[in-house]
């Protein structure tokens, strides 16, 4: 049945945008990686990712806009999205006024009243012998505005006739220190009724330097400072007579103070360091808490938790929790990358990977805050389960394995180290929720650690789910709960949550292998597939060719297992290595089949040019095809800048000839030369391998002196110098490589036809493979040059 014109419409606008998204995202990766702002676009990551993940991480705090009076009906039910820590703003002032009258009232205690009294009283005599001195009479009214301020009283007419006419002595100084201290042995006291009250409350007695030294738990050790004055009037002066003594004492007793009095500002002091003491009274609504149902009658309980939530919600609390986090991120995320980056030697990663995780890191705590809603709904109508519980079910494990399978260990190392704290905002500092998602990272990239296909990564989940039941009995078992029915449920999520985790996986790496162009190890082997279409191509175009680049494929595998590079990068960007070659397959020797040599025809520098387009080509078509880049690395690389030396050499006896000279740059590849391991093994393994069909006999012996000879020239031209090949390294691709040769040249038995009846019988015997030379001409097999008089020693000899 023909499709309708509308649906037609359809599924070319949707292809048209599907394509137009794709090119949109390659743009914006292609521009986040330009080298020129790398920096820039580094610092714009870090500021918008951080930006992102404060909006998921800081609390929803706003739980309604409602309020309701008691004794209202709630129109919907009201539940707690999060876990509140409140004041009760009540109690906690009622606190405070239970603070504020009992904190203990402060007095002073003054050791010093006794030496002032004594000097005010020995001022005064002072005062009087000076005006005395000299005049035949003084009268008291000219002494009295001289004694009143030193004595600070208001001195009586006898008692200023009895100061005039009194010596003043040693005996009489020591005669009244006496009875002053006598009397203030005593705690001397303003007025012991106001002294009792305070008392009740509880009394502080301190120095003078603040330092507490007593407490007025019993008013037996204190006086009013009246019964002091009766104290000192009932004693008598000796060396005076008796009425001069009693007048004297008078005065003594209205000059007595007390040597313990309230001290206002201490007390003050005092009250407002107990009130800062004082904490405020916290509410606690755990989270998911039902405050309010629909259609009840809203209580004074329910009121006041509605009310509290309000006000926490209110002000500025939500945007310095925001500034507090987005800062926090800011340096989770800085400084643990710039010391990877200083440390960790394979952690290398460029702006697309940057890109990359930052993207991942986004989208997991995406994910988890949608479960965690979904988690706190589901608890609620499910209040049996445990909300810890649920936490179980969460795949944790998905971006680390995924950040593994696309990069490396180092880099998935360094994802997990940021993402860890950034759980603990989430989850709000749970330790046991931090623990068991950064266990199931730790593992579940370890799983993937050699991930070639898809069913590898179930593989890690279910090694991740075995460890998450474990951390998941040992919690049951520290919250001694492990015989309860929870215990179930931690089980059966863990499971779950891994089995989440390797779908996440399953799901993520396709995807970010398209959108930032990764070639990871399940690309690798699918690309391996010699039944891809692109090889399949080559096979018909370029027979020759195809065999050739099988053959280097099984060469540089078992290589790169020997030295502990990557076999499947090896043999995928081997198998794809020569794809260039499918533009002009007939210019090239693998590829003539002994037909006419196109080359006879053709000036040097034109075939040269032929030659080094087969990079080009190769180029341009596995980037149309996406091969990735490093496959694409690799053929720019495969020859490195050596010298096309059959076509130089034919270009130099034609110079010679006409007296000029040869650039031999021009007939040099454009490289750049190998820069990974795995490059290094497919230049030595393509030449091997096309020198190698040029063997008239392939003993063993013969074979490891060509593999010898042609590494040894390799080296010595410095095409290796830029990769990480060690010398050690090169002693066992020569092995390598021997074996593998030997097993291709290996000796066959030459069966005797059977003769038949009415001929001469007898089919000519088989030559072997190696009695025929092959008729190659110039080729790749010819392109490096002969090597210096350095020679590496007995490469591939055990």
């Amino acid at each position: 049945m023909p499709e309708s014109p509308g649906h037609t419409t359809a599924q070319t606008a949707q292809a048209y945008l599907a394509k137009l998204g794709g090119n949109l995202l390659d743009s914006i990766v292609r521009r986040f990686s330009n080298p020129e702002t790398a920096r820039r676009n580094r610092i714009l990551l870090l500021l918008l990712t951080a930006a992102i993940l404060t909006l998921l991480l800081v609390p929803n705090q706003h739980l309604t806009s409602a309020r309701y009076q008691p004794g209202e009906i709630a129109t919907s039910d009201i539940r707690a999205t999060q876990e509140y820590l409140l004041e009760d703003q009540e109690l906690t002032r009622q606190r405070l006024r239970d603070v504020e009258t009992t904190a203990p009232i402060v007095y002073t205690a003054g050791d010093d009243v006794v030496p002032l009294l004594l000097q005010a009283f020995k001022r005064a005599a002072e005062t009087v012998q000076t005006n005395r001195t000299g005049k035949a009479d003084i009268s008291t009214t000219a002494l009295r505005p001289l004694l009143e301020p030193i004595l600070d009283v208001q001195l009586a007419e006898a008692e200023l006739r009895t100061l005039l006419r009194l010596e003043y002595d040693e005996q009489l100084t020591a005669s009244l220190e006496r009875l002053l201290k006598t009397v203030y042995q005593h705690k001397v006291i303003l007025d012991a009724k106001v002294f009792r009250s305070d008392a009740t409350r509880g009394i502080e007695i301190q120095n003078r330097s603040g330092k507490v030294i007593d407490n007025a738990g019993s008013s037996t050790a204190f006086i009013e400072i009246s019964e002091a004055r009766r104290m000192l009037q009932a004693n008598r002066l000796e060396g005076i007579g008796s009425d001069a003594s009693r007048q004297l004492l008078a005065l003594l007793a209205k000059m007595l103070k007390p040597n313990l009095f309230f001290d206002r500002e201490a007390t003050e002091a005092r009250k407002a360091l107990a009130l800062r003491e004082v904490k405020p009274v916290l509410y606690k609504i755990q989270k998911g808490e039902m405050i309010v149902r629909i259609g009840e009658r809203v209580s004074q309980d329910q009121a006041k938790k509605l009310e509290m939530i309000y006000q926490a919600s209110r002000g500025g609390g939500t945007f310095s929790t925001a500034v507090g986090i987005f800062a926090l991120v800011l340096v989770l995320f800085y400084f643990p990358y710039r010391f990877a980056c200083k440390n960790i030697r394979k952690f290398n990663p460029t702006n697309r990977d940057l890109l990359a995780i930052a993207l991942l890191i986004v989208a997991s705590l995406l994910i988890f805050k949608l479960a965690l809603l979904i988690s706190t709904n589901i608890g609620a109508a499910f209040p049996t389960v445990s909300p810890q519980a649920y936490a179980y079910l969460f795949p944790f494990a998905a971006g680390a394995m995924t950040v593994r399978v696309l990069l490396n260990s180092e880099v998935a190392l360094v994802y997990c180290i940021m993402m860890v704290p950034m759980l603990g905002l989430l989850f709000n500092s749970n330790l046991a929720v931090v623990v068991y998602a950064m266990l199931s990272m730790v593992v579940g990239a370890h799983g993937v650690r050699q991930c070639q296909d898809r069913s590898a990564i179930y593989t890690a989940g279910g090694k991740v789910a075995l460890v998450n039941l474990a951390i998941g009995l040992c919690f049951q078992t520290v919250d001694g709960s492990l015989f309860s029915m929870q215990t179930l449920y931690v089980a059966a999520f863990a499971l779950i949550g891994a089995l989440l985790s390797s779908m996440l996986v399953s799901a993520f790496v396709p995807l970010f292998e398209s959108m930032f162009h990764y070639t990871t190890n399940i690309k690798l082997l699918e690309l391996s597939n010699l039944n891809s279409p692109l090889l399949r191509d080559l096979m018909v175009k370029a027979p020759g060719t195809y065999h050739h680049s099988v053959v280097v494929g099984n060469l540089v595998e078992a290589a790169a297992e020997a030295i502990g590079a990557n076999p499947l990068l090896a043999r995928a960007a081997a198998y794809y290595h020569d794809i260039g070659k499918a533009a002009k397959p007939l210019y090239f020797i693998e590829n003539m089949q002994g037909g006419e040599n196109r080359h006879d025809k053709l000036s040097p520098h034109m075939s040269a040019l032929i030659l080094i387009s087969h990079i080009k080509e190769g180029e341009t078509l596995a980037r149309e095809r996406h091969l990735g880049q490093p496959i694409i690395d690799i053929i720019r690389q495969h020859h490195g800048t050596a010298l096309i030396k059959f076509f130089y050499e034919k270009a130099k006896l034609q110079a010679e000839a006409s007296g000029q000279q040869v650039d031999p740059q021009e007939f040099r590849y454009p490289g750049p030369k190998p820069q990974t391991r795995e490059a290094g093994l497919v230049m030595l393994a393509d030449a091997v391998e096309a020198a190698s069909r040029t063997l008239i006999n392939p003993t063993p012996d013969r074979i490891q002196g060509m593999v010898q000879k042609l590494i040894n020239r390799i080296f010595t031209d410095g095409q290796l110098d830029e990769c990480e090949l060690t010398l050690k390294n090169l002693h066992e691709i020569a092995k390598s490589f021997n074996r593998i040769l030997c097993a291709i040249f290996h000796h066959r038995i030459d069966y005797p036809e059977p003769v038949h009846k009415g001929g001469n019988g007898g089919k000519k015997p088989h030559a072997h493979p190696g009695t025929e030379q092959s008729t190659k001409t110039p080729g790749p097999a010819a392109h490096h040059p002969a090597g210096s008089g350095d020679n590496i020693k007995r490469l591939g000899m055990s």
